[in-house]
């Protein structure tokens, strides 16, 4: 071997890499602008959980992309009220927002679908509509014409049926009761005789306690216990058949969306992939801690009657199936879903129930 060539080819080749080095440097740098984004909730600070899920979206991506990309979370009220997450996000007034899709239904039923619908999925079989069974993808439709982009960024599991100042026995006893309550689930309510309202996180409190309000729904025992509802109107009951797994989504302006790099866009929703499983966990986690303090100040825990649940399944389908007469896009949605759910809990009822159920029986004995 020529050791003069063989040194002459490697300094080359050195200089070659050295100039695809200097080459690509730019090409990388575009990829990654400094950006400074702002980011509304429609939840307060005191609500770690939800709120939370901004704030771990936000670290996520300034992690990711080494500070370039910084997204600034601010709590319901900081820049617009929590209901107008929405619109602050379609007016370009912040590039994206954390928000439950249920609470915009008043636009277009078809958002109930982000969120959750009464009787429909619960937290495992709606993530797995969402990322397998073609959900986003239904959704992404419906988001693109109302100017916007959004990813699940969280789910609460099944919820609790909500606190109650009397109890609630039958079906007489829901007539005339000024409930607050979100999403469809309001006008399955309203055909079983109860007021359904709409009110912000934040008076929740004070309208139960001068009655304004009989009764209220918000979300399990881990956020509930922090908005002291236990104090006003003791009687806890459960499930929440209108949220058998509450999706949150991160919500971005859809021409900011479609101007990010695509490496931005690839962070952004991985970021809402983790923020979607790290909520779920966290309630998970800490529900079961919450619901012992709650029973410890006064909850009495308390089951929907079977007469009740009854009833409100059969609004619920009439209700359901009004609307998707009307609305072609929630008709897609809720046909989707409805075929998924049958196939869903034909299994579920096999090995995850069973196991469940066994081992919820270890519990009460003791055996656990």
């Amino acid at each position: 071997m020529d050791r003069r060539k063989f040194i002459r080819g490697v300094a080359t080749g050195a200089a070659g890499l050295g100039a695809a080095s200097s080459l690509a440097a730019p090409a990388i740098a575009q990829d990654k602008p400094n950006l400074q984004w702002r980011c509304v909730s429609s939840f307060p600070r005191s609500l770690p959980a939800l709120f939370g899920a901004a704030e771990y979206i936000s670290n996520y991506v300034k992690e990711m992309t080494d500070g370039q990309f910084e997204i600034q979370p601010f709590a319901a009220g900081e820049i617009v009220p929590g209901g107008q997450v929405l619109d602050a996000v379609q007016g370009d007034t912040v590039e994206m927002g954390h928000t439950a899709s249920y609470y915009y239904v008043g636009k277009d039923p078809s958002f109930a679908f982000g969120t959750t619908v009464p009787f429909m999925l619960n937290a495992r079989q709606q993530n797995a509509w969402f990322d397998v069974g073609g959900g986003n993808e239904l959704l992404d439709k419906f988001f693109e014409k109302q100017g916007i982009f959004a990813r699940p960024a969280g789910n609460t599991g099944a919820q609790m049926g909500g606190w109650y100042r009397k109890e609630i026995n039958s079906l007489d006893d829901m007539k005339g009761l000024k409930m607050r309550i979100a999403g469809l689930a309001g006008q399955v309510m309203a055909k079983l005789g109860v007021v359904p309202q709409q009110i912000p996180a934040g008076d929740i409190y004070a309208a139960l306690e001068k009655g304004t309000l009989d009764a209220v729904e918000f979300v399990g025992p881990y956020d509930d216990e922090k908005l002291g509802f236990v104090k006003v109107a003791p009687y806890y009951y459960y499930p929440a058949w209108w949220e058998g797994g509450a999706a949150t989504h991160a919500m971005f302006n859809l021409d900011k969306w479609n101007g990010l790099p695509k490496p931005y866009q690839a962070i952004l929703k991985a970021a809402c992939a983790a923020a979607n499983g790290h909520m779920l966990a966290t309630y998970d986690w800490e529900n079961p801690k919450a619901i012992k303090r709650l029973v410890g100040e006064g909850a009495q825990l308390r089951p929907f009657s079977q007469e009740i649940m009854q009833a409100s399944f059969k609004a619920s389908k009439e209700v359901l199936n009004d609307i998707a007469a009307k609305n072609e896009t929630f008709k897609a949605l809720y046909d989707s879903q409805t075929k998924f759910r049958g196939e869903s809990y034909l299994w579920e009822q096999l090995a995850e129930y069973n196991f469940d159920t066994f081992m919820m029986i270890q519990q009460r004995s003791g055996a656990l």
